[in-house]
């Protein structure tokens, strides 16, 4: 498969200068998303920047933050796939935190994640 990737929106370079010139990876389908969906996982030092990457996705606010983190920094489909489940995010769009620049390549791909939040 081919990455869906779509540059950094020009109104986020000024808000986000981390983010300035990445590319968010989407994938095709969301059912192609079939990572873990409870317990504990350790995600890569990649994708979280701490000593501790350990997240307990049964306690809601962390599988939150999980999801912010791997749809921010992710480089790959298989990233994706790894760390994300396609119901899970449907459910948990609306709460999730995210750079414009990602949540308007997630919604170009997959606009029933906005239906969902609506």
């Amino acid at each position: 498969m081919v990455p869906s990737a779509a540059a950094a929106a020009p109104g986020d370079r000024g808000r986000n200068p981390w983010r300035a010139g990445r590319h968010v990876v989407t994938v095709s389908r969301l059912a192609d998303l079939q990572g873990p969906t409870h317990g504990v996982v350790e995600l890569p030092h990649r994708i979280v920047w701490q000593a501790n990457r350990k997240v307990d996705l049964d306690h809601p606010a962390l599988l939150l933050w999980a999801y912010e983190a791997v749809l921010r920094e992710a480089v790959s489909i298989e990233e994706l796939q790894r760390w994300l489940d396609g119901p899970t995010l449907v459910r948990v769009w609306p709460q999730l935190h995210l750079p414009a620049s990602v949540r308007e390549a997630w919604l170009r791909q997959h606009p029933e994640l906005g239906r969902a939040a609506a």
